[in-house]
């Protein structure tokens, strides 16, 4: 380049056009991300991203779930297992704003009437791990029979009346129009394809 050019007139202005130019492009680029960035986390990319990755089942409780999961048949041990995780994130001692208690999250009208000693030491105890394993596979099983005539997947209508109430099940002929239903089936449905037992 000669050095003329670099103080020839409109030199100067071609420089700060092409860094208006640059900064724009940064500018939309940003703006281009970031709404993609919203669009996975509020179209449930983000869930659809977590529950892709391998569940880890915590080794204490791996033997239980095996063994409550032969309570029911219907729903296979790797479904109880994410299920579990959804509900509470292997947290025994776990209370939701609605009042839901323990790894399995029942609510405590639900616990007195369906809460099982699952280790046999003469006590139900909606936080004792092993008790509310078992009185989750439990309930899985007493759904399946009251949903048994429901038409549509029958595991799905299970998972569906654990968390919304068989009664909502038989009402809307299948898993019902609530949003949080329909993702708390399809999360445990996907998580249970990660896990290994």
């Amino acid at each position: 380049m000669h050095r003329d050019s670099v103080t020839a007139p409109g030199y100067r202005g071609g420089v700060k056009r092409a860094l208006v130019i640059a900064g724009v492009a940064c500018a939309g680029l940003v703006m281009v991300l970031a709404g993609a960035a919203t669009a996975f986390v509020t179209g449930g990319g983000l869930d659809r991203w977590r529950d892709s990755r391998a569940i880890a089942v915590p080794q204490e409780y791996r033997p239980v779930i095996r063994d409550a999961a032969e309570r029911c048949p219907t729903v296979p041990a790797t479904v109880l297992a994410a299920q579990l995780a959804s509900e509470s994130g292997w947290d025994p001692t776990a209370v939701s704003p609605a009042g839901a208690r323990g790894l399995a999250q029942f609510m405590p009208e639900v616990w007195e009437q369906y809460g099982l000693d699952g280790d046999g030491d003469g006590k139900a105890q909606v936080n004792n791990p092993i008790d509310a394993i078992h009185s989750a596979a439990a309930l899985n099983c007493i759904n399946a029979e009251l949903v048994a005539d429901v038409p549509g997947d029958q595991l799905r209508n299970i998972l569906a009346a654990y968390n919304a109430g068989f009664n909502q099940v038989v009402r809307y002929g299948g898993v019902p129009p609530f949003p949080e239903t329909q993702q708390y089936v399809d999360r445990v449905i996907r998580r249970s394809q990660t896990i290994e037992l």
